[in-house]
């Protein structure tokens, strides 16, 4: 996908847009977790992949082109997810279960039990066993683990800030300020199942979930000072953020009489480049963003988008190799 700004403004109509989900992968179980590798003889014929900020849909047609069936595992990375600091928010289906983005999967229409691979990164070390030694558990976005942190020693707390693993933060819950651990690790999350692929005939592989969307209160994305920050930039490229995009932004700003605008941002990502290690490239792969709402503003990267709906727009390829994921941003006007 060759990074391309697609932003249309809200008069006429346009494109504007944790980490929400991941294409498949064989994969292999390695001694530190999951290993994707690349596939010799199973094609991805066709993808049909649907992204919003209340759901995730994708569906894949594969083929064994070999004379044998095989049987691998196969994988589904989500987006890291990351809690950066205080003013970070994360919306979580189901924080408390373990399959918290609700996801499902189905191989010719039967259901599957996945498995899950929860792994914790801090500062590009694995501190998984690390915490589990602690008895913290590795979601981030839990109240039971702000709760296991707050009841380690202050030695403990001060090497898990030492680590990266925290930060600490004080605020006021009524009774004089006070101070509070805040979890700071990337959570890395793989679905994982075995599959036989049979020769001679597609499989169709189903997934659907409801994503982890990431979110802030406001936007800066009118400031001239955040946009040539590394913040910045990064949001920028990620989205491929464009001068027709930013040009609604700080109309938004001029029309809000504060200075900035009321829009709150919402953003959903995916893992495409996966879809790289089968056999050959996608044959046939179509992408639908839907930003919720014909007043929301969307950017993502693409080329050759089509609206098909009032909030839905359309990409399609063919001998599709990915490069880079979908990073989706969706800014939301906000009530005066």
């Amino acid at each position: 996908m060759k990074p391309m700004a697609i932003a249309l403004v809200a008069a006429c109509f346009w494109l504007a847009a944790a980490p929400a989900g991941a294409n498949d992968s064989t994969a292999e179980l390695a001694a530190g977790g999951l290993v994707l590798r690349q596939s010799r003889n199973i094609e991805m014929q066709s993808e049909d992949l649907y992204i919003s900020p209340t759901a995730v849909r994708v569906t894949y047609r594969f083929r064994n082109t070999s004379s044998a069936p095989i049987s691998t595992v196969v994988a589904f990375p989500m987006p890291d997810i990351t809690v950066a600091g205080p003013d970070e928010n994360i919306s979580v289906p189901n924080p408390d279960r373990t399959n918290f983005l609700n996801f499902a999967t189905t191989v010719d229409g039967r259901p599957v039990t996945a498995q899950v691979e929860l792994r914790v990164v801090a500062r590009g070390v694995d501190r998984t066993a690390y915490l589990r030694s602690l008895g913290i558990p590795l979601s981030p976005y839990r109240r039971a683990t702000g709760e296991a942190l707050e009841r380690l020693p202050a030695a403990t707390r001060a090497q898990l800030i030492g680590m990266g693993l925290a930060m600490d933060e004080q605020y006021d819950v009524g009774q004089g300020m006070q101070h509070h651990m805040l979890p700071t690790w990337t959570l890395r999350t793989t679905y994982y199942w075995t599959q036989v692929f049979p020769p001679g005939r597609d499989l169709i592989v189903s997934h659907r979930y409801v994503p982890a969307v990431g979110g802030s209160a406001g936007t800066s994305l009118h400031s001239p000072e955040y946009l040539a920050s590394a913040d910045g930039r990064r949001q920028s490229t990620a989205s491929c953020i464009d001068d027709d995009f930013l040009a609604s932004v700080r109309r938004a700003a001029q029309r809000s009489g504060e200075g900035y605008p009321r829009m709150t941002e919402q953003r959903v990502g995916y893992v495409l480049t996966t879809g790289a290690n089968w056999a050959r490239p996608i044959g046939n792969f179509r992408m639908v963003i839907d930003k919720g709402s014909a007043s929301n503003l969307v950017s993502f990267c693409g080329t050759g988008v089509r609206r098909i709906s009032p909030t839905q727009f359309e990409v399609r390829y063919r001998n599709f190799t990915p490069r880079q994921d979908v990073s989706v941003l969706i800014l939301v006007p906000t009530a005066p």
